[in-house]
């Protein structure tokens, strides 16, 4: 039996990754500097937290919660000009507006820039 990746394909993860930086941006009060591995444990577990965003589902409490203390200074850095071909930026912030957040406009993060 073939083993299916939960996630799809890496344009479904690059959507996510794309929603959580663009929450993180609305956030006044960011923390301090982080290592690598912290960076890509936080990216881990709000993945985990959002799956069914990834099928376009609303996102849950705890997807909610996860994309309020999500460290944009994790996220930023990893979207490539490649990755941000993938990323349906309207959808990612509609799934912010939902969880109660604004999205600034015109905020540029790695290769992405609002509308």
């Amino acid at each position: 039996m073939e083993r299916k990746n939960i996630l799809g394909s890496g344009r479904a993860y690059v959507l996510f990754v794309i929603a959580v930086f663009v929450f993180m941006i609305t956030s006044a009060d960011i923390a301090g500097a982080q290592s690598a591995a912290q960076c890509k444990e936080e990216r881990r577990i709000l993945v985990n937290a959002c799956k069914s965003v990834i099928t376009r589902r609303p996102p849950s409490a705890y997807c909610c919660q996860r994309l309020r203390v999500t460290n944009v200074k994790c996220v930023c850095p990893v979207i490539t000009p490649q990755l941000a071909a993938l990323i349906d930026v309207n959808y990612a912030i509609r799934v912010i507006q939902s969880c109660g957040r604004q999205v600034p406009r015109h905020f540029k993060c790695g290769s992405i820039t609002t509308p």
